[in-house]
């Protein structure tokens, strides 16, 4: 996809989805921040991969909503640190409409609440500015897994979930969407819903 959006065969994309439990490990990746042995990681079904992106080492699965923009930042928003900013953003946006008090915090990549890290960022941006990866909000997350890395190589802090925060379950298909719309005036885009292709993807 970021191949086609560089050829401008598709226009700026936003995937949301969930994954399967997973460890994926980025660029900036310490080995020693993946605490759960081979025998550990099978018996709990999670995978581990390579991702690609920039970043230490995070955990994926059911319960937290993946986003991957795939935008062409040219020619207005070709800075790296605006675009890491500008997603930190959304998910802030989206987080004050469940009156969850999110913030950046000086020095770090994500988005923290009181009770922890409720978000984490990783992305790459190729040749041609084309976006790829992205976030990872933690919605109804079993946080158990965190136990399994050290999220983000930050050994000092906890990790959240926008359930936790609210004390209430909260459907993803809501969340989905309302990220789609904070996504979509933080980038002023207009939005055009696909539906999924097939299921489990």
């Amino acid at each position: 996809m970021v191949r086609a959006r560089r050829a401008g065969e598709i226009p700026d994309t936003l995937i949301l989805l969930e994954h399967p439990h997973v460890i994926t490990k980025g660029t900036g990746t310490d080995e020693a921040h993946i605490l759960a042995g081979e025998a550990e990681r099978a018996g709990r079904g999670i995978e581990l991969f390579e991702a690609g992106r920039g970043g230490d080492v995070t955990y994926h699965g059911p319960g937290q909503l993946v986003g991957y923009p795939i935008l062409d930042l040219k020619p207005d928003r070709k800075d790296l640190h605006r675009y890491l900013r500008d997603l930190e953003c959304v998910l802030i946006d989206l987080l004050a409409r469940y009156e969850v008090p999110a913030r950046r915090e000086e020095g770090l990549t994500g988005v923290w609440t009181p009770g922890g890290k409720i978000a984490a960022l990783g992305v790459r941006v190729s040749s041609g500015w084309i976006t790829s990866h992205g976030f990872a909000l933690n919605v109804s997350t079993d946080l158990s897994f965190f136990e399994t890395i050290v999220p983000c190589g930050i050994q000092d802090r906890t990790v959240t979930s926008l359930e936790r925060e609210v004390g209430r379950s909260v459907p993803m298909d809501e969340v989905r969407g309302r990220v789609a719309e904070a996504f979509a005036r933080s980038f002023e885009r207009e939005m055009e819903r696909e539906m999924e292709r097939a299921a489990g993807r």
